[in-house]
């Protein structure tokens, strides 16, 4: 009586289970890099594409909080702490984040503030 094991090891290797891992892997890589901003702001709606250079972010929530950087700040002090977030770059440049609700003169503030020190400034939107 001649009895054949059904559990055979084969001596080939699977690339299959690896491959799965690294495309997982590389989905949650891409998926948590992705953060530009960390306050929770409801932006303007517009058209138009998105640019991620910048040097410093100066956000403004509903409640007229200066945010340099996620640092808060006093809003008298904004234009010395974009002067030592921004010195020695070589094209300085300020992200906007204002809420929907503030008051466009608190954005036309920091827009002078970087005209008179010569930053560009972009105003960030949520797209349309």
């Amino acid at each position: 009586m001649k009895l054949k094991g059904r559990n055979k090891v084969s001596p080939d290797f699977s690339m299959s289970s690896m491959t799965d891992i690294v495309f997982l892997l590389l989905i949650f890589f891409m998926l948590t890099a992705n953060s530009p901003n960390a306050l929770d702001l409801l932006l303007p709606k517009a058209r138009g594409k998105s640019t991620n250079t910048q040097n410093v972010s100066v956000s403004i929530n509903k409640n007229l909080q200066y945010f340099v950087d996620n640092k808060r700040i006093n809003g008298e002090y904004i234009e010395i702490e974009l002067k030592k977030a921004l010195e020695g770059k070589e094209k300085p440049t300020i992200i906007l984040r204002a809420e929907e609700s503030v008051a466009i003169k608190e954005a036309v503030n920091v827009m002078d503030i970087a005209n008179r020190n010569n930053y560009k400034v972009i105003l960030a939107v949520r797209p349309n």
